[in-house]
């Protein structure tokens, strides 16, 4: 952890003592897969807790957050407590839906253990909190470049030509992005030999950086549809457009009803429009919703035409925090992505 996030862990555990709480942190050994250890005890009982930092956590980037969790729970064999600076009412809720125990600097917290148990929520942050400052390899440049690697490790060892073209950015942008890669440590580099570290933290880090950073900025429009129940006979190859999200993961594992359909095009599908008598979604809508979105990568291949690049399935899924769309992402990357990627 830097300053930043222990003093985020320091404030969140001022805030437990303050609730009758006995807390003691402890520094993890660098292969413990946690920001640190938490023992938090009331009286004889006590809980052990692996820590993970987050600066910030969204309803967008809630489902990325909690996969990392549940992967990371796996490693340690304990219950994760996430650690942040603010945790809104809504997404409070969604966490606890969720059984993911969490505590912020505001004093707002959900822990559920033998002994112990605490849900508070409501409570405004500090004005003066400090904003994130983003890592060179998760800017919009640097996730297009991972996205290209993570879709095809071998490309790290290609030509920085090669690579921008792959990743869609400008060959100019690409020296600056692969040293914050290196920084970051998801790529080796021993003279002119380049690897990709490909980590399930890698892919989940990305997912997390993706929903925060580049997602919100593909959305072209959000339309409604009467005719979204028949969703499985669109033509999209007319209009160059592919799934993502739901209907990607439906057509690949048929365990999710889509309750959003989402669409990759370069721009707004006229023709689709037109023949589904889409229009655009009013802010009060919530049902027949069809999100467009524009890609973002370059040269990537897929195993479906119709469906988008499997990782971006997997980080569409989370980004939507749904419970069931965090079920079958774990089917996603057990059946597709778990062979390419180490577990730690």
């Amino acid at each position: 952890m830097n300053n930043y996030e222990t003093g985020l862990l320091e404030a969140a555990a001022a805030h437990l003592r303050a609730r009758g709480l006995t807390v003691t942190i402890k520094e993890p050994r660098r292969d413990e897969h946690s920001d640190a250890w938490l023992r938090v005890a009331k009286g004889k009982q006590h809980i052990d807790y692996a820590v993970d930092v987050q600066r910030q956590v969204t309803p967008q980037t809630l489902g990325a957050i909690v996969s990392q969790l549940n992967h990371r729970a796996a490693l340690t064999k304990k219950p994760m407590l996430l650690v942040t600076n603010y945790i809104t009412p809504p997404v409070a809720d969604r966490l606890a839906n969720l059984e993911q125990q969490f505590v912020d600097t505001a004093g707002n917290a959900f822990l559920d253990a033998p002994g112990v148990f605490v849900f508070i929520t409501g409570r405004r942050p500090a004005k003066n909190a400090v904003a994130q400052r983003p890592d060179r390899a998760f800017t919009p440049a640097g996730l297009k470049t991972l996205f290209a690697f993570i879709c095809n490790p071998q490309l790290v060892t290609a030509t920085y030509r090669e690579i921008a073209a792959a990743a869609n950015i400008a060959l100019g942008a690409l020296p600056t992005v692969m040293t914050g890669i290196q920084q970051a440590g998801h790529l080796h580099v021993m003279g002119n030999k380049r690897q990709l570290v490909a980590t399930r933290r890698l892919l989940d880090e990305w997912s997390l950086a993706y929903a925060r950073t580049l997602r919100p900025k593909q959305l072209l429009r959000t339309l409604v549809s009467p005719a979204f129940e028949a969703w499985r006979e669109w033509d999209l190859q007319a209009d160059g457009a592919r799934w993502g999200g739901e209907p990607a993961a439906a057509l690949l594992t048929g365990n999710l009803k889509p309750g959003v359909l989402t669409l990759y095009a370069d721009k707004l599908p006229a023709r689709l429009m037109v023949q589904h008598r889409m229009m655009t979604a009013r802010p009060n809508d919530d049902h027949n919703l069809v999100e467009v979105r524009r890609p973002f990568w370059g040269e990537v291949s897929s195993v479906r035409a119709d469906v988008v690049p499997l990782p971006l399935v997997y980080a569409d899924l989370l980004a939507t925090g749904d419970a069931r769309c965090l079920e079958v992402a774990e089917i996603i990357y057990e059946e597709y992505l778990a062979r390419l990627f180490t577990s730690t």
